[in-house]
């Protein structure tokens, strides 16, 4: 009798444990599964909006230093221009950061580069791209900014239509350039310069709004004077909207 008993604990505690061990092996699959979804959320968000993020950084550090970015047509001005502003004084943080409160853009390409000072942008600028061909804009965009196919070119009369930062997933929006993440920060009368052939080219920013990406005609205007249009996704790190932002040619 006590040794059927005692068998008969020792089933139960047998069944038990492998109860024990079976709950303990889907806690653990159930754990780890989760943990791997939570990091693949997170790699995801950080792909995403991480270099909206850094942008967004460095305007803030940018602005508190009061940094200035000048245009230098080739490396060759910039020694004139270092000479100019290099003895102006650092403010405390640029000092106690180590920082340059002053940077020359050169353009990276002088057949065709875009340039804006105030937000520190400095790209090669790809012709000719088709925006209505994904395959097309999409690998451009990996380069440098697109020029719409069958808009004008600095200094011809006519609307030049010119657009970055584009995807067909938002996972992939951190794969392209940054170059017009900071698109937003630019107002009225901020400049902006084309290089085309090795000329110098510039504009002045008359406004900017948020459309629908199915409201296509901004691409197509038509106009007798010379004004550009710059398209980048809205908000940034997502492509629910485009911001456009209009500039002018300013007369030599």
């Amino acid at each position: 009798m006590i040794f059927t008993k005692l068998k008969k604990s020792h089933l139960i505690r047998h069944h038990l444990n492998k109860i024990k061990s079976s709950e303990y092996s889907q806690v653990l699959i159930m754990r780890t599964l989760g943990n791997f979804l939570i990091l693949t959320s997170l790699f995801f968000i950080a792909k995403t909006f991480y270099l909206p993020v850094r942008e967004e950084i460095r305007y803030f550090v940018d602005s508190r230093i009061q940094k200035k970015y000048l245009v230098a047509d080739s490396s060759n001005q910039i020694g004139i221009d270092r000479y100019q502003y290099g003895s102006q004084p650092k403010g405390l943080l640029a000092q106690a950061l180590n920082l340059k409160d002053v940077e020359f853009l050169v353009p990276q390409d002088p057949d065709f580069s875009i340039v804006i000072p105030k937000i520190g942008a400095n790209a090669k600028i790809l012709t000719n791209v088709d925006a209505g061909d994904k395959k097309a804009y999409l690998e451009a965009l990996n380069k440098g900014v697109a020029h719409a196919l069958g808009t004008k070119f600095p200094g011809e009369q006519g609307h030049i239509f010119l657009f970055a930062h584009s995807t067909d997933y938002f996972w992939n929006v951190g794969s392209y350039n940054a170059v017009f993440y900071l698109l937003s920060k630019l107002d009225k009368s901020d400049e902006v310069d084309l290089f085309y052939n090795g000329q110098r080219f510039v504009y002045q920013v008359t406004g900017k709004t948020i459309v629908d990406p199915s409201q296509v005609e901004y691409l197509t205007r038509k106009s007798n004077k010379e004004f550009l249009t710059l398209q980048t996704c809205w908000p940034p790190g997502t492509t629910l909207k485009r911001l456009l932002v209009f500039a002018s040619r300013v007369e030599e």
